[in-house]
């Protein structure tokens, strides 16, 4: 266990990230970037949101619009990750920056709200998962048995919680192949899509891609920032990459510019994609009630055929199992943060020997992981697809104080240049307000029973018990915790190291082989 001294760094001094044991330059940047997209699972994203962000009211053909309006927070957001890992590249991140810019109550709840998001994910994820394997090798009637899927899940779950258990190169190599396949198949399903509807025999009701479908100022402001929370899950996941910045090559450096990298490639993906197959047979397609939370699998045979439909299977099988297995990443090296922090209990800080990977902290979510998605199973697919909506609200809450926290941090640099001021301040302050506005619209957007799919529970609605009531029981579990933990909830506010930001760091280990 480090010791006190390197456990806190001086104000206005170096951050002096402590040594938890993890394993140094073991992945590089490509694998930065890789494990960045392949956690926002792009083919399962579309595959599950495309036919819902679509449906909202005064959206239709300008989902391409929603997509690319989400994507200007989460740069700008995005440019605070980068800054802030170089100033401390914490495996914690947001929980480590914001208890530094904030306060340790701020930073404890954001540990909490990115356990909560990657929790709730797991069901949809590994439900997604079990499907998918069935369909592929076409056991169709187990695919609609309850049981049968619940089984497969939690397969899923142990096998990538063993994957990310056994080491961060075994995880980084799968990773690649996994995103690979995903990547070529949606390229391809893309293509093929838009020469056809643009072919002398266009399938029915498809229609020509226009430069309205990407203009924003076409819907209705409230209308907009609705289906922006939707966009928001669908983005959600780039900053894995930085959470294994420790493990990292160059790691002050080259997770957070992987971050920026990630969400470029991922606006670029999803215009594309959802441009294709919304051009294919109309939106009326992708809404209706038996192909709106699968459009993918919806529109396969009528592009692909019917033997290469079996590539938009594989695709979102990848997608769904990589972004299963980088969710258990970054989720156990936050706790295992919390705990050198000294704001867990010290049993999450335990490394393997070996393969030096958390060990309780990666098991443990697995194992809670298991337990949560089960019991969405149990309950119903309109609870599934509810706890998609909930999601945002944690996402908003620590993708919106990363932001804020780096404009707070980094206030004694703001005014040295005009890049600072735009970069550390504007930007990242600008991009965590739009998430809180996107979070607070949510809230009474889906507030109304009428717009969530499961019935209310004592009169409000389950996204809300989900994703605002799970913040609401991470404030009290932290009130419990203040006794317990009082060396962290003692500490003081910190800013930025001076001219860190300016200048990067020298790398702490010798560059590798990226694998």
């Amino acid at each position: 266990m480090a010791t006190e001294s390197t456990a806190a760094s001086q104000a206005n001094g170096s951050s002096g990230v402590m040594d938890k044991g993890l394993k140094k330059g073991a992945i590089g940047y490509v694998s930065n970037i890789v494990i960045g997209v392949a956690s926002t699972a792009p083919a399962y994203s579309l595959a599950a949101t495309l036919g819902f962000v679509v449906a909202v009211k005064g959206v239709g053909v300008h989902a391409p619009a929603v997509l690319i309006v989400a994507f200007i927070p989460m740069l700008l957001v995005a440019s605070a990750y980068k800054y802030f890992n170089r100033a401390d590249p914490d495996a914690g991140t947001t929980f480590a920056w914001t208890t530094r810019a904030l306060g340790p109550i701020t930073g404890w709840m954001n540990g909490w709200a990115i356990f909560l998001a990657d929790l709730i994910v797991m069901a949809s994820l590994s439900d997604i998962a079990a499907i998918y394997t069935f369909k592929l090798f076409g056991f169709t009637e187990l695919g609609n048995s309850k049981a049968a899927t619940i089984v497969a899940a939690v397969l899923w779950i142990a096998l990538m919680t063993w994957i990310c258990y056994r080491g961060i190169e075994l995880s980084a190599r799968i990773q690649q192949v996994l995103l690979g396949t995903e990547v070529l198949i949606l390229a391809l399903f893309s293509v093929v899509a838009l020469v056809k509807v643009y072919g002398s025999h266009p399938p029915s009701g498809s229609v020509k891609p226009s430069f309205s479908w990407f203009d924003p100022t076409a819907m209705k402001f409230s209308d907009l920032v609705v289906a922006v929370l939707l966009g928001v899950f669908i983005y959600w996941g780039w900053d894995s990459g930085v959470a294994v910045n420790e493990e990292s090559e160059d790691p002050a450096e080259g997770p957070g510019k992987a971050a920026v990298v990630s969400t470029l490639l991922l606006v670029l993906i999803y215009v594309i994609v959802s441009a294709a197959s919304q051009s294919f047979h109309g939106v009326g397609f992708l809404t209706s009630e038996e192909n709106q939370g699968d459009v993918l699998n919806a529109l396969g045979k009528g592009v692909l055929g019917g033997t290469l439909n079996k590539l938009l299977i594989i695709t979102v099988l990848t997608s769904a199992s990589a972004s299963t297995q980088t969710t258990i990443l970054p989720t156990a090296r936050t706790t295992l943060s919390m705990a050198h922090w000294k704001a867990v209990t010290a049993l999450l800080s335990r490394v393997h020997k070996r393969f030096l990977t958390p060990t309780v902290s990666t098991l443990g979510f697995g194992a809670l992981s298991v337990i949560v998605t089960v019991v969405l199973l149990l309950l119903s697919e309109s609870v599934l697809e509810d706890s998609i909506a909930a999601i945002g609200f944690p996402i908003c809450f620590y993708y919106g104080f990363t932001g804020i926290a780096c404009a707070v941090y980094s206030r004694d640099e703001l005014m040295k240049s005009a890049r600072n001021f735009l970069l550390l301040g504007a930007g990242p302050l600008i991009g965590g307000l739009m998430l809180w506005g996107v979070g607070v619209k949510g809230a009474i957007y889906y507030g109304h029973a009428a717009n969530v799919s499961s019935k209310p529970i004592l009169g409000i609605t389950l996204v809300l018990w989900m994703g605002i009531g799970g913040m609401i029981l991470g404030f009290i579990l932290m009130l419990v915790s203040r006794p317990f933990f009082r060396q962290f909830f003692s500490r003081k506010l910190e800013t930025a190291p001076a001219g860190i930001l300016e200048r990067p760091p020298a790398p702490t280990v010798p560059p590798q082989v990226d694998f």
